[in-house]
């Protein structure tokens, strides 16, 4: 083999891979259950670490003791139930996990593992008040965490989804 049909191979093999996942997001993206569900903190600039927002998801579990004394963890898998995010307790490991701490409000429960929303390099990121809320819409994948598909801010009664493309 000479090195140009050795780097064409590469080449041909790096964009099966490429594609194949793309595939499988798409795929999941039209398969799965989807849901759009209101975030918890949003970490919207460090320069250090790119253009995405770190955000967390609320997520119903009613099975969840919150206990303002202790750190509790439990496994969890997801699922859709009218038109909410559920947590269901797992006796296996999920990688994916509810947890109370002292500090956080009693009345909502928060998937430990935040997810990224990527965004267009030079996307304007909007400032928000007090009031207003972040809401996400995710597909939630047989395996693993929530995947964004996009963003909306709720002022009030007021819905307004944004575009970061």
């Amino acid at each position: 083999m000479t090195g140009w049909t050795k780097g064409i191979a590469v080449a041909l093999l790096h964009i099966l891979i490429v594609t194949s996942l793309g595939g499988k997001l798409l795929y999941d993206r039209m398969q799965r259950p989807r849901v759009w569900v209101r975030t918890g903190s949003i970490d919207p600039d460090l320069p250090v670490r790119g253009r995405y927002l770190t955000i967390r998801l609320q997520v119903q579990a009613t099975w969840f003791t919150l206990d303002p004394k202790s750190y509790i963890r439990e496994n969890v898998r997801l699922g859709v139930e009218n038109q909410a995010l559920v947590a269901y307790k797992s006796d296996k490991e999920t990688g994916l996990s509810v947890s109370t701490w002292s500090n956080r409000r009693l009345d909502t429960t928060y998937l430990d593992q935040p997810v990224a929303f990527f965004l267009a390099e030079h996307a304007e990121v909007p400032r928000l008040h007090p009031d207003d809320e972040i809401w996400a819409e995710v597909t939630i994948p047989k395996k693993g965490p929530p995947r964004p598909i996009q963003l909306a801010l709720k002022k009030g009664t007021e819905w307004k989804p944004l575009n970061y493309r």
